[in-house]
């Protein structure tokens, strides 16, 4: 009996032991935990508070001061009248790239419109006439086509319904542009040359020779000029290899033409192998060939181009790069 009992106390003893050992453990352990938890605790709020410090500076008057001099100085020496032209351009370039895209068949209407006004005019009408024929037409295509914006009905009018807003606005704010894409260009006066006047630099005694065959006499070819008219065959996609090729085709849409068409009397072509100047905005390209007709054909430009013109078109060569020609009958 003695022995049992001794066994059965140590070993409640022992037990006894392993538990205050357990809980001594996990107590020091939890303020362990809770010191480390204290110290990163402690370290982030100084971290934060020593950024909040760096971020404040304070300045001295004297460098207030000086720091408004700056700035004063700065807006007094902004370029503004440089602002002002950037602004300007930025406009201008901006509403260049809205421009109104007419359809083709729309301009060459248009084209052939003006240049019967201008046909209508009396063969010793001035240079302002002429302007004021344009203008007239202009104006009077303007309102035709504000009220087909409207949908008025009964209209007898040369365009369609859907063309109607597009050309609003293109004979209002874009009629330079549309201008110069017709082709439209009155010159300030009309300069008639003798066919033996030749451009600064050129010999008398020389005799410049076209590319090609030569050509028949009744093509009439005139070197370094440009004639007017209505294009009966477009020549930005109407190449001919020689002067001679194109007066040939002119005289064969002449013969072939159908009754009510125009029939060619004059063609124009592109010899020059850089290609050719116009007031347009097509880039003329050479070999271009141009078939046009006009009851009264007039020149636009022989020889020299005007200085007036060369100054508000400073593209523009000093010498008409062009040939053409009126077709004998």
């Amino acid at each position: 009996m003695a022995r049992g009992e001794w066994g059965y106390h140590g070993r409640g003893k022992w037990n006894c032991s392993y538990k205050k050992i357990t809980l001594i453990v996990c107590s020091i352990n939890i303020v362990v935990a809770l010191y480390v938890l204290r110290s990163l605790y402690i370290s982030l709020y100084i971290f934060s508070n020593n950024n909040d410090l760096l971020s404040v500076v304070n300045y001295t008057p004297d460098q207030i001061r000086k720091m408004e001099e700056s700035l004063r100085i700065r807006r007094e020496n902004q370029p503004v009248n440089l602002i002002e032209l950037v602004k300007g351009l930025k406009k201008e370039l901006s509403s260049e790239k809205s421009v109104v895209e007419l359809p083709p068949a729309l301009k060459q209407k248009i084209s052939s419109e003006i240049l019967q006004r201008l046909k209508s005019l009396s063969a010793n009408a001035t240079v302002s006439d002429r302007q004021e024929a344009v203008e007239s037409w202009r104006k009077e295509k303007l309102e035709e086509a504000k009220q087909l914006t409207l949908r008025i009905e009964g209209m007898n009018s040369t365009i369609l319904q859907e063309e109607a807003a597009m050309l609003v606005r293109a004979l209002e704010s874009d009629w330079a542009v549309l201008s110069e894409e017709i082709g439209l260009w009155i010159p300030a006066e009309v300069i008639q040359l003798e066919h033996d006047d030749k451009p600064e630099g050129v010999d008398d005694s020389e005799d410049e020779v076209l590319p090609g065959r030569p050509l028949p006499p009744e093509c009439n070819a005139e070197l370094h000029s440009d004639y007017g008219g209505a294009a009966v065959r477009w020549g930005l996609t109407h190449h001919k290899e020689s002067a001679e090729e194109c007066c040939r085709a002119c005289l064969d849409q002449a013969k072939r033409a159908k009754p009510g068409e125009n029939k060619c009397n004059i063609w124009v072509y592109c010899p020059s192998e850089t290609g050719c100047h116009s007031p347009d905005i097509y880039e003329h390209k050479h070999t271009e060939c141009w078939l046009k007709y006009d009851e009264k054909p007039k020149i636009s430009f022989k020889g020299r181009y005007p200085e007036s013109y060369r100054n508000s078109h400073p593209s523009a060569p000093v010498i008409v790069p062009w040939v053409s020609g009126v077709v004998s009958s």
